[in-house]
């Protein structure tokens, strides 16, 4: 039997996230910018929106992410 927590993390994938997303290409461009930001502490969905949303769905840019966010705090 399936648990409700899969199905929910399912159709969570399935329909994408509840806020606005931005695409590939503005992630990439806005990446180290939203990284600094984090660092500082400051609010990174006021200042770059959709960012986390597209992070929280998208493998590649969040192995980028979190690969960037190590080397700066380190």
């Amino acid at each position: 039997m399936t648990d409700r927590s899969e199905i929910g993390q399912a159709l969570g994938r399935l329909l994408g996230p509840a806020e606005p997303e931005v695409g590939c290409d503005v992630c990439f461009d806005e990446l180290d910018r939203y990284v600094e930001l984090e660092l500082a502490g400051r609010d990174v969905d006021a200042e770059i929106p959709g960012l986390r949303a597209h992070l929280a769905g998208c493998p590649a840019c969040r192995e980028e992410h979190d690969s960037l966010y190590a080397l700066l705090s380190a």
